[in-house]
């Protein structure tokens, strides 16, 4: 994985001591002499150079071309909502001292990690150090959580959703702090005015991008008095002016993270496509604002489409979840089925032009409950016999929408 990269402009070399010898002015001299003719590339002498001009001068060679920028791999993946067993997990896994949910997340590493930029979603927000921690239905989370997963591999994380405010503006600033002090960035949600104003901007390969993240709701909340910028709500004009001034900012891909769409529903709602469709459409001098549309909320996987050619991943299911319960009041085993997309993007040829993705790719997952352990169903190994079975119900999913047709693939 890699981080933010510092850019560093290399310095002229300083130019290399003289040395000469007190009294020896025409010794001096004459070394003058010769270090100026060769200078120009004439002879010591100062005649005209052998078979070239009388002036001794070279035409100027031709500015090499710049070279391109690097691509770079990004890998999203869906929401990370710690109900009440996974915190019982988490403090399993730590042996009764603390919380490590770093070994729930051990099977998203091998895919994470080996990508240059991955972005999760943060569903929740932390409670206090020591806790008390709740799971549904008003989440506060263990900010150990954060460490885990930096531990990953993840670069950022989306902050908006409908949980963004179950414990108010505190909780709200808790996971801000624990994501910064565990070296995860984050977009969506913010703690002053300022922080609301500057995009999220991340280095990948040869690329700045930004991530742009955006709720449906926050479960009636209200924004904290006098924050109007806390909490990113998902309104289409707000959408295309972030990603405008993302893009003047210095991003060359704008990837727009978003908490929407029908619980339980694997079809993408209306509003899922008239919204897919719009801020896909929207460009600004012939190039599209939005590069790469990122979905979750729904709990279950939903399909990946190109719209107006560019991708969309409605849905990616939920990465981590304890057993979930629909809205029928019945478990259902698609609330631990999700996917982790990864697209390759390479740099355009001519200057200002759109990055392009030139590969898309999906990797099938899901939470085992009973060993509270996320399985990579790309890279199973065969030996539970359940694997087949959810992994081509989530293919079935993702590529309900003919994104096969569109080169989507199943990774690893």
């Amino acid at each position: 994985m890699i981080g933010v990269a510092v850019v560093m402009t290399a310095g002229t070399r300083p130019a290399r001591a003289r040395i000469v010898r007190a009294g020896s002015t025409a010794l001096a001299g004459s070394l003058l002499a010769v270090v100026a003719a060769c200078a120009q590339g004439g002879p010591v002498g100062g005649g005209p150079a052998p078979g070239g001009p009388s002036s001794g001068s070279a035409a100027p060679r031709p500015a090499a071309p710049a070279p391109r920028p690097a691509g770079f791999t990004l890998v999203a993946s869906g929401d990370v909502l710690p109900h009440d067993s996974i915190i019982r997990r988490a403090a399993e896994d730590a042996g009764g001292v603390g919380y490590d949910f770093r070994p729930m997340l051990a099977g998203a590493r091998s895919v994470v990690s080996r990508a240059d930029l991955a972005i999760c979603h943060m569903e929740t927000v932390y409670g206090e150090d020591g806790g008390p921690y709740t799971g549904y239905p008003a989440f506060k989370s263990p900010p150990e959580v954060a460490a885990a997963l930096r531990a990953t591999g993840y670069d950022s994380c989306s902050t908006a959703s409908n949980h963004t405010l179950d414990d108010g503006a505190a909780g709200l600033g808790r996971t801000l702090d624990a994501l910064d002090a565990a070296g995860v960035k984050h977009a969506g949600s913010a703690r002053t005015a300022a922080e609301a104003a500057r995009p999220t901007l991340l280095k990948a390969g040869g690329a700045t991008v930004a991530q742009l993240a955006y709720t449906y709701d926050t479960n009636g909340y209200p924004l904290p008095e006098g924050r109007p910028w806390a909490v990113n709500l998902l309104d289409e004009g707000r959408v295309i002016a972030d990603a405008r001034a993302a893009r003047a900012a210095g991003a060359d891909v704008v990837v727009v993270s978003v908490h929407w769409g029908s619980e339980w529903q694997t079809e993408p709602d209306e509003r899922q496509l008239s919204l897919a469709r719009s801020l896909t459409a929207s460009a600004t001098g012939g190039r599209p604002d939005i590069d790469l549309i990122v979905g979750t909320h729904a709990h279950v996987p939903q399909a990946y489409e190109k719209v107006n050619g560019t991708w969309v991943i409605y849905g990616m299911g939920d990465q981590i979840a304890g057993d979930m319960i629909n809205h029928e009041g019945v478990f259902d085993p698609r609330g631990n089925q999700s996917s982790i997309g990864r697209f390759t993007f390479v740099p355009p040829r001519t200057k200002g032009a759109r990055w392009q993705v030139t590969k898309a790719e999906f990797v099938p997952q899901w939470f085992d409950t009973g060993r509270g352990r996320v399985v990579n169903l790309g890279a199973a190994d065969g030996s539970d016999p359940r694997h087949p079975g959810i992994r081509e119900t989530i293919r079935q999913v993702v590529l309900g929408r003919g994104a096969a047709e569109d080169g989507l693939t199943a990774g690893k």
